[in-house]
């Protein structure tokens, strides 16, 4: 089994948990930190790369959030809504995610989970209490009865579904631009394996019924929080494939010579470079044959 190198799972650096517990060598962490600035939906970039503040460059109010070390160096974001540099210099992560180097990859892709859940968690669901950041931002902490909150994060699976023949079905949904075909994900249900959710999406969405699965690899995807867990899925009864007609409305059969031809017929467009089931395809179809280049799609 070959796991995946996934473009969002490129991280070089390490948490180091120990200096979130300690407020002083939070401090002194800081105040020599490269530091970058999330505004709420996009990254503050210098040449195509994440820009890196000092301390003394922050003013005003915001949160500080601990992300690690690398190479010596500590790693910290800035979050606020004022902008620091020029309207145009702040890019989505969905954006430049595909571009970033393994370092700036790690620290967008963990600063941006955890400042969403920030946002969207100001209020302990056990006392109604509000919640302020505790641990370096790590976690939140309820200013009432002290009840620890932790980041949610969401498990999906995505599946490349295969047949004996080992040609892969790919369907579309009505809120995709026109053309664009992927592969089939959902989220894992309360009480439910990876595996189980493999099997009922897979026959939910595309009809077919599994008889062999393949774990492929991880990724987060900080669209706000989930977890892409990739599987490849075998199944016998390729005949029966059909979409729901609710959330799929059109399934397609490839073999690696058609997938080409209506990539350059502009009949099919794939999902995103730093997409999980875009490096599915490109892994089943092969390094070695003419490129499969469509445009960067995402939902509407």
């Amino acid at each position: 089994m070959k796991i995946l190198n996934l473009p969002l799972s490129r991280s070089v650096v390490d948490r180091a948990a120990h200096v979130r517990t300690d407020p002083a060598a939070l401090e002194a962490a800081w105040s020599k930190a490269k530091i970058i600035h999330f505004n709420g939906e996009g990254f503050l970039l210098e040449s195509g790369a994440l820009r890196y503040l000092s301390a003394q460059e922050i003013a005003g109010s915001g949160e500080r959030i601990f992300l690690g070390e690398h190479a010596g160096d500590s790693y910290f974001m800035w979050c606020a809504a004022l902008n620091i540099g020029a309207e145009d210099q702040y890019q989505t992560l969905r954006a430049i995610g595909h571009t970033l180097s393994d370092l700036d990859i790690g620290l967008a892709v963990h600063g941006q989970a955890i400042a969403l859940w920030h946002h969207q968690t100001p209020l302990c669901s056990s006392c109604g209490s509000a919640l302020v950041p505790a641990q370096g931002g790590a976690t939140r902490k309820c200013v009432g009865e002290g009840h620890e909150h932790f980041p949610r994060t969401d498990p999906a699976i995505i599946v490349l579904i295969k047949d004996h023949s080992d040609r892969i079905l790919l369907g579309r949904q009505k809120v995709w631009p026109e053309h664009r075909f992927s592969t089939f994900a959902g989220f894992v249900e309360s009480g439910e394996s990876i595996e189980q959710c493999v099997v009922r999406e897979v026959f939910e969405e595309a009809g077919v019924a599994v008889d062999g699965i393949n774990y492929l690899g991880s990724q987060p995807w900080p669209f706000p929080r989930s977890l892409m867990i990739a599987c490849e899925a075998s199944i016998v009864d390729p005949a029966n494939a059909r979409p729901d007609g609710e959330e799929i409305e059109e399934i397609r059969w490839f073999d690696r010579d058609s997938i080409y031809a209506a990539v350059q017929e502009e009949t099919l467009l794939l999902p995103p470079a730093m997409s999980v089931a875009r490096a599915m395809i490109q892994a089943w179809y092969g390094e070695d044959r003419p490129e499969l280049s469509t445009a960067e799609t995402w939902r509407n």
